[in-house]
């Protein structure tokens, strides 16, 4: 599949409208240049400055996985690509990108788990990965559980705080029935009983006993 280098057209904020694939080995191939075609004019790229700030390639239905190549670009503070149709899993080096600030990779077709790297990341202020397939626990303790939880939703596999839905081994175990079990309340009543029992039973043998040697007297 022919595909184009990610282009620039401004030092410090990227934002096109075209449409465009990568093949896997983006890695081993983004030696080569590219051709954008901006506003009439056409602009070669060899290379993707690292200064560059704000990446945003939202609604132009891009395919294939998201180039690991991307967390390289270690001064990035914003990205966004959302509302495509990218594949397979979230870099694992993203969590190398202390400068970011926004992420956006919602309606998306992203599998797997969250990287954990992402938990390093202490300046991301906004993060949307809603409609997505991700799956397994949010990565806790973090700063990732203070987002809404509209920033996890539409993931039918994730689990885990914010979302309402926990984890499989998180469930609150049931306590015990007590059908059977005799406590120790049961044997301090049934204590009671008993001797209320043998207290009716010493006043009606003692009433028995006045009444018959009234009787006797009196015959």
């Amino acid at each position: 599949m022919a595909y184009n280098k990610w282009p620039i057209f401004d030092s410090t904020f990227l934002s096109f409208g075209f449409n465009f694939g990568y093949e896997s080995d983006f890695e081993t191939r983004s030696a080569n240049s590219a051709l954008l075609v901006w506003k009439g004019m056409e602009y070669p790229y060899v290379k993707i400055p690292e200064q560059l700030r704000m990446i945003d390639l939202s609604c132009n239905a891009l395919v294939g996985e998201i180039p690991g190549g991307l967390t390289n670009l270690l001064r990035l503070v914003q990205l966004n690509l959302s509302r495509n149709s990218l594949n397979g899993t979230i870099p694992q080096k993203i969590g190398q990108l202390h400068w970011l600030e926004s992420l956006d990779l919602s309606h998306n077709q992203l599998s797997e788990e969250i990287p954990s790297s992402l938990t390093n990341i202490s300046s991301l202020a906004f993060l949307d990965l809603s409609y997505n397939q991700l799956s397994v626990r949010i990565p806790t303790g973090t700063q990732l559980q203070s987002f809404n939880a509209s920033s996890y939703e539409e993931n039918r596999g994730l689990c885990g705080p914010p979302l309402t839905s926990m984890c499989p081994g998180d469930e609150t175990p049931q306590p015990p029935s007590d059908s059977g079990v005799v406590g120790k309340s049961d044997f301090e009543d049934g204590g009671l009983w008993f001797d209320m029992l043998w207290l009716y039973i010493g006043i009606g043998i003692g009433f028995n006993f006045a009444f018959w040697s009234v009787c006797g007297l009196c015959y």
